[in-house]
């Protein structure tokens, strides 16, 4: 399967921003480009405004905010949201992975959109119409702005959960039964462990009952706290933890020089000095020098292309 992101048209180029201008993301569309299928979105046009047009902000209830021009005041919180409606019923279609917002966007924007009080003073509590709609349509698909994605931690955050969730889908494609689901849980064992231990225990617990449940709804349950474990924060903690569990299944097979060599690169990443890639590279050798063939399915160790550089500052 191909991986396909929703994202806000303005950050591949096309010129639909209200002064005619667009936010060309060199990142989104040139580097993530190369492994991914855009399914562009832009609320504004598409519900029918003009290139140019006045500028829009919130306004009123931040948990029910109106869609107003800047000057006028006109309110286009009817035709924004009639519009919302018929896109995101279509986008269910699309076999979404998730979505990339335009930040700071009144229809777009996912965290922090000013939303204007009567007297015409903001808060940043918002979010956008368009936003907020696709949001409650997809509440297990990974979303994020342009804005944090210039940020390596929440950018790998988020791949990361879009490739898992491609796995995901991949999966339910083939029709999958309990050994299926096992099989998947094996595999994303250290992935999910890199993010939160108590959740990896909750869905060990689902998976060991899983005779005992409807597939379709441990299927559900299953998915819901997948896409909740990675959402968690990892630190570098956590993923030294992963890394000597794994370097466990390894111990009988290294050489004393070897297993030296392996202390001293995951001294260096706690200490900070090395990025997530260096261990990591580490490992996958003696992986495949060794053939252990339980790491070399774990998806911990490949969970992404290595062209994104995902790793190299994490």
């Amino acid at each position: 399967m191909r991986l396909r992101l929703g994202v806000s048209s303005c950050l591949l180029g096309a010129k639909v921003r209200h002064d005619g201008g667009h936010r060309l993301d060199r990142w989104i569309h040139d580097t993530l480009g190369a492994f991914v299928d855009f399914v562009p979105v832009c609320p504004e046009t598409e519900c029918g405004l003009p290139v140019p047009r006045e500028a829009m902000r919130l306004v009123g209830d931040p948990a029910a905010p109106r869609l107003a021009g800047s000057r006028s005041g006109h309110d286009f919180t009817a035709q924004m949201k009639d519009f919302c409606a018929r896109r995101v019923a279509e986008l269910a279609g699309e076999d979404l992975c998730g979505f990339i917002f335009k930040a700071k966007s009144p229809s777009s924007g996912l965290h922090r959109i000013k939303v204007y009080d009567e007297r015409g003073i903001p808060r940043e509590t918002g979010v956008g119409l368009f936003a907020r709609a696709f949001q409650e349509a997809f509440p297990l698909l990974p979303c994020e702005d342009d804005g944090r994605l210039h940020d390596p931690g929440l950018r790998e955050n988020f791949l990361e959960r879009v490739f898992t969730m491609l796995r995901w889908r991949e999966m339910l494609a083939e029709g999958p039964g309990l050994g299926e689901l096992v099989d998947f849980h094996t595999r994303h064992k250290m992935l999910i462990l890199a993010h939160s231990q108590p959740i990896y225990r909750e869905m060990g617990r689902l998976v060991a009952a899983g005779r005992e449940t409807p597939l379709p709804d441990l299927l559900h349950a299953y998915q819901d706290r997948l896409m909740a474990a990675l959402a968690a924060k990892t630190t570098p903690r956590r993923q030294l933890n992963v890394l000597q569990h794994a370097a466990g299944h390894l111990k009988t097979m290294l050489t004393a020089d070897e297993k030296a060599e392996l202390g001293e690169v995951f001294g260096h990443y706690a200490d900070e000095h090395v990025p997530l890639i260096v261990p990591v590279t580490l490992l996958n050798h003696y992986v495949r020098k060794y053939g252990v063939e339980y790491l070399a399915r774990q998806v911990y160790l490949n969970p992404h292309p290595i062209e994104l550089k995902l790793r190299n500052h994490a």
